[in-house]
């Protein structure tokens, strides 16, 4: 939910919210939620296994991927949270141990939630198109559906829309197929 504050919200508004929120700066709201709901994170974890497992740079063949579960990432004013981001590994960055990156994902997983569906939808995908993000699914497991795009020409292109018990294999990672019906489970 955005905070209604007249003035606009500034990383120290993320700092100061309870342990069991988290914090996102988008067009100068502060947006804060609780943790996000078991059914959620499982979903995430899910992905990241799936695609991480065979992607990831220690994970084996066809390799060539570095993913990080809810990254912080500081574009400008605006401080987003995905749930899974993935970046080429020759695109990733070289950081010391800092609390955030500024550097683009090649890609990003939302799961969807009541709460931030629209959020996710709306705002979060224009700074992500804004910011050269080459690839977003939307994962919705209230759903159970999973929407994949390509940014082409700065807009969002819809590559897929799945559900039901389909097998998944889909850009960037249409070298791998898996049941997307194993992501509920």
């Amino acid at each position: 939910m955005a905070d209604t504050h007249s003035r606009r919200a500034t990383y120290q508004d993320i700092l100061d919210l309870p342990a069991n929120q988290v914090g996102e700066l988008i067009r100068g709201a502060l947006y804060a939620q609780p943790r996000p709901r078991i059914k959620h994170t499982r979903t995430a974890h899910l992905i990241g296994k799936k695609i991480g497992g065979p992607f990831d740079i220690d994970g084996g063949s066809p390799g060539g991927w570095v993913f990080l579960d809810e990254p912080e990432l500081h574009f400008g004013e605006d401080v987003l949270v995905p749930d899974v981001a993935g970046y080429k590994v020759e695109r990733y960055p070289k950081v010391a141990n800092d609390a955030f990156l500024s550097v683009a994902p090649d890609w990003v997983c939302e799961v969807l939630s009541p709460s931030t569906a629209r959020i996710d939808r709306t705002l979060k995908s224009q700074i992500y198109a804004a910011q050269g993000v080459q690839h977003l699914w939307l994962i919705d497991p209230d759903a159970q559906t999973l929407e994949a795009m390509r940014l082409e020409n700065g807009n969002w292109m819809v590559i897929a829309a799945l559900s039901g018990t389909v097998d998944v294999r889909v850009e960037p990672f249409d070298a791998i197929t898996f049941k997307l019906e194993t992501l509920w489970s």
